[in-house]
């Protein structure tokens, strides 16, 4: 799709079964990258093409243990994730509440599976990109969660009531299962069917 590259899949550490990817977002106002992977560096003269990163955005702190190659852009990430974060990557700036980077990249906090989670929502080409990292990720190519045992299941449900309302037509997470899509097209009513049956189980105290 236009303006939106996938870096190289890799295996995500604690689960193989599922591959990662970060996604560089083309944008006249400055190119971003979303989510974090361990291998990005032999991307650069790729990124370099395309005109570079001007700002990099983590949705939680569990993507800051897996970037081990860095690229020097500007990291930004919720305040809730800073400490975290920092542990592993330099932090440049937080955020804490929901609004716009210029005109086209929404920042939306999504608390629940950690407490800083945030999705990010991009309009490009006209489509509208979602990117929820794990919040919401592709198992098999149905829509799953991930509630750990320090995650905030009440907080979680009220994010995925958020979330199935919001305006996108392409979910993008940060993991999908090893050589099946990465990406699913949707529309608002397959939408809402998909995050309804995901809120069903996490009320009933499953997991996914």
């Amino acid at each position: 799709m236009p303006g939106l590259y996938a870096s190289a899949p890799e295996p995500l550490s604690f689960d193989a079964s599922l591959e990662i990817r970060a996604f560089l977002l083309q944008r006249k106002q400055g190119n971003l990258l979303v989510y974090a992977v361990n291998k990005l560096a032999s991307d650069a003269p790729v990124i370099a093409e395309l005109g570079g990163i001007a700002r990099q955005y983590l949705n939680h702190r569990h993507e800051a243990s897996v970037a081990s190659d860095r690229i020097g852009a500007p990291l930004y990430c919720h305040e809730k994730e800073r400490k975290s974060v920092a542990k592993e990557i330099a932090v440049h700036g937080t955020f804490a509440s929901r609004h716009m980077l210029d005109d086209d990249f929404e920042v939306i906090p999504t608390p629940g599976h950690t407490s800083g989670a945030t999705a990010y929502l991009w309009a490009n080409g006209g489509r509208r990109f979602l990117f929820t990292s794990d919040t919401i990720y592709l198992r098999e190519g149905e829509w799953v969660a991930t509630v750990l045992w320090s995650s905030d299941r009440k907080a979680y449900l009220e994010s995925l009531a958020l979330i199935r309302d919001l305006d996108f037509d392409v979910l993008v997470p940060w993991a999908a299962t090893r050589g099946q899509p990465y990406y699913a097209m949707t529309d608002k009513a397959d939408t809402r069917r998909r995050i309804g049956e995901i809120l069903e189980r996490v009320r009933r105290g499953e997991d996914q």
